[in-house]
């Protein structure tokens, strides 16, 4: 079992590495895969917006660099909004990392109490090949 609060302070922590000069909307998250060990993000923005990533997608990749392939919880935060939820984007790159027959859990926060969710509650209908 995950101390969900421990996932959701790594993400706070993460936030504060954020480089977002032109939305100025800091993103922390933190991934704790099938392993056990955990894995944090911050969003990383580029003058070429299409180039920018999300907070959750940078700490899956940085998992996913490290030889994991299954991702169990993914916690999310900003300081700048209340209950920052998952893009589109990034619910699709969880779905393909979550362990089979299993949904991932993602850690929100509303007004300091954390908010757990399930991914198929985000995507219910996600793919993979």
């Amino acid at each position: 079992m995950c101390d969900y609060k421990q996932l959701m302070n790594m993400a706070k922590e993460a936030s504060k590495k954020s480089y977002s000069p032109f939305s100025r909307f800091a993103v922390g998250a933190s991934v704790l895969a099938k392993s056990g060990k955990i894995y944090t993000g911050c969003n990383i923005e580029n003058s070429s917006f299409g180039m920018t990533i999300c907070a959750e997608r940078c700490a899956i990749f940085k998992a996913v660099s490290e030889g994991e392939r299954e991702i169990t919880a993914v916690a999310i935060y900003s300081p700048n909004a209340d209950n920052c939820n998952p893009c589109g984007a990034c619910r699709q790159v969880m779905y393909e990392f979550q362990e089979e027959n299993n949904d991932v859990i993602i850690v929100t926060e509303s007004m300091g109490e954390l908010i757990i969710r399930k991914l198929s509650e985000y995507l219910p209908y996600g793919f993979k090949i």
